[in-house]
């Protein structure tokens, strides 16, 4: 799989540490802030006696789900969650393979790199949002174009995003990437590395490219920003609860737009319970949230639907399968429209035109 975001250090910025240990569950005995408890949803019938369990992780993108489990969002849209907070996000994409998890949040190559032996199957069901800056490619100072990257060095952590990003840049610029040099590192050593001048180039996610850019005249060659699409950060079930009870999964999606309702009529609160989540100071949180574009109603149908760009999953599925056989991270593709389901964002959006 491209394991994205697999050392996610949840002390430097807002991934996780290495992967030691699985998370613990997040405290749910913490009380609203004062003067906020009005906000918190009124509790429905719940349609699942036993709860499903829910795994997430510090990706800015992810960390709304806190709001839904401080605010009561779960229990106002009748859905009974345990939601695990995981330190090492490879774990949580682990658990969910090996049916310890009934959903999870991970990124769209993840999943695709998961499917074809995940016991329950994986299935993405819904957009939370897009990398929109959050990873990016930096070069030495020399390097003006991503046509001077050829012959040069770039270190990455093969077959992982930040590989997928360059991939994309370089195809963009007519190259290929054949045409660099590729050392493969773990994605913090490559960063090092690039940092002590024994690279040309390097390519991950924050904070990974903070430390390339400590590089005296070291800059951003491209970002994810330049390629909408590219990296969607999705919650992802299993098919035997799409099959067994849709209606929980149809909870979950509902919880999410209620959630992106909560952030906008509720910011400070919001923003408040994500940074604690996530363990970073109020500055941090906005510098990271900056390169995360949450997905409306309308990007979510969008991005399931058929098209030639990346910005269409079933066209990106393909690109990223085909990537990940190439750099023999995978075997084979999985069944890519097994892996894209938009009938509960659907349903939504009719439940709500």
């Amino acid at each position: 799989m491209m394991k994205r975001r697999s050392l996610l250090p949840v002390l430097l910025a807002f991934f996780c540490t290495l992967f030691i240990t699985i998370g613990c569950a997040q405290d749910t005995s913490e009380a609203p802030a004062d003067g906020d408890t009005d906000t918190a949803a009124e509790p429905t019938e719940l349609i699942n006696e036993t709860p499903i369990v829910m795994g997430y992780s510090s990706w800015a993108g992810w960390w709304p789900w806190a709001i839904a489990e401080q605010e009561g969002l779960f229990e106002a849209n009748g859905v009974n969650v345990e939601l695990i907070w995981f330190d090492g996000y490879l774990e949580s994409m682990q658990a969910l393979a090996s049916g310890q998890l009934d959903a999870n949040c991970q990124t769209l190559n993840d999943t695709i790199s998961f499917a074809g032996e995940a016991v329950n199957g994986e299935v993405a069901v819904v957009v939370n949002d897009n990398s929109a800056g959050n990873d990016k490619v930096i070069v030495a100072e020399e390097i003006e174009t991503v046509a001077d990257l050829v012959g040069k060095s770039v270190a990455l952590e093969e077959g992982v995003v930040g590989d997928f990003l360059l991939t994309l840049a370089l195809e963009e610029a007519g190259q290929s990437r054949d045409d660099v040099n590729i050392e493969n590192l773990e994605t913090g050593a490559a960063a090092a590395a690039f940092a002590a001048g024994q690279a040309d180039g390097f390519a991950g996610w924050v904070p990974f490219w903070e430390t390339a850019l400590t590089r005296e005249g070291s800059k951003e060659l491209t970002s994810s920003a330049d390629f909408p699409g590219a990296i969607p950060d999705l919650l992802v079930v299993t098919q035997v609860l799409i099959d067994e009870q849709p209606e929980v999964v149809q909870a979950l999606v509902n919880t999410w737009f209620d959630i992106l309702t909560f952030i906008d009529e509720n910011q400070e609160r919001a923003y408040e319970i994500m940074a604690d989540r996530a363990s970073v100071s109020a500055d941090e949180f906005e510098k990271y949230l900056e390169g995360t574009r949450f997905f409306t109603l309308e990007e979510n149908l969008e991005a399931f639907t058929p098209g030639d760009s990346m910005v269409h999953m079933p066209y990106a599925a393909e690109e990223m399968a085909n990537f990940m056989v190439e750099v023999g991270f995978i075997p084979e593709a999985p069944d890519l429209e097994a892996v894209l389901d938009d009938q509960f964002v659907t349903a939504y959006a009719e439940a709500n035109a």
